[in-house]
């Protein structure tokens, strides 16, 4: 396992071994923060230690130990210590996987089912949680592991029979955004995204947050983020010729932005999963 100086603290970062679909975060007593940005796991974790300011679309939340925060993919969040440090634990679950379960407990069309709501309290949620987690840790079996994730999982989706009908994007900020997805290299003018969506700037910019949480620039550096994770899990490009691929300016304009939403380096990162 590998181990990493956090602002203030201790953080390892690592897959499981016996099931690779899930990923591990531990920060002991760290003092890092977090700029709103998404993940494309689901993702639920909890505060062991210090106060939280937890921040999930436009609901505001101030949590502690106790709490389960549970996220799906692409919500936009922030969660930043209230005070000098916290600890905190979180797992990210591939969301193929949870889409294929949900389909085995309830077949549907969809790809899969939100959480019911982005802060769980009840004590047996925590304690499930820390039960989890531990069996992870210890590298547990693979199938005592499996039936604790879906214990814990299941009760906290929405309700199984009919699931919310979820409005997409409209066509024209669809069509920005497969724009944005296409071009993740390239810095595009807001004048070539509203000739796109046939907009203003004003609506362009108020439709595309209203849909996605963040104006198109923010969007476009955290799937640009997001896409460097995969790259530096590879560990098959150095870090400059990445930057350059995901159009950064240079290195240290890559650097400040991942910093910004992981609170690690892309060279921490990486070496979580390369070393």
């Amino acid at each position: 396992m590998s181990h990493s100086q956090h602002p203030g603290g201790q953080f390892y970062l690592r897959r499981s071994a016996q099931l690779p679909f899930i990923e591990m975060r531990r920060a002991d007593r760290s003092s890092a923060c977090y700029r709103p940005h998404s993940h494309d796991e689901f993702s639920f974790g909890t505060v062991d230690r210090g106060c939280a300011d937890y921040r999930y679309g436009n609901q505001h939340y101030t949590i502690g130990s106790g709490s389960l925060v549970t996220l799906n993919p692409g919500d936009l969040h922030s969660c930043n210590p209230m005070q000098q440090q916290w600890s905190y634990r979180m797992l990210f679950v591939d969301a193929a996987w949870i889409g294929q379960l949900q389909q085995e407990t309830a077949p549907g069309a969809f790809d899969y089912r939100p959480f019911r709501a982005p802060l769980a309290t009840a004590d047996a949620s925590s304690a499930r949680f820390d039960q989890l987690f531990g069996l992870l840790e210890r590298n547990a079996s693979a199938l005592q592991i499996e039936t604790e994730l879906i214990e814990l999982l299941l009760p906290q989706f929405q309700a199984q029979v009919a699931p919310v009908a979820m409005s997409g994007p409209q066509p024209e900020i669809l069509r920005v955004r497969e724009l944005i997805m296409d071009n993740l290299e390239q810095s595009l003018s807001l004048e070539t995204l509203c000739q796109t969506a046939q907009l203003n700037r004003y609506q362009l910019i108020r439709r595309f947050k209203q849909h996605y949480g963040q104006p198109p620039h923010a969007y476009q550096n955290d799937q640009r983020i997001k896409h460097a994770k995969q790259l530096l899990r590879s560990g098959k490009l150095p870090l400059a010729s990445i930057a350059q691929r995901l159009g950064f300016a240079d290195q240290a304009h890559f650097q400040r932005h991942f910093k910004q939403r992981l609170a690690l380096t892309p060279g921490q990162y990486q070496a979580f999963f390369t070393s």
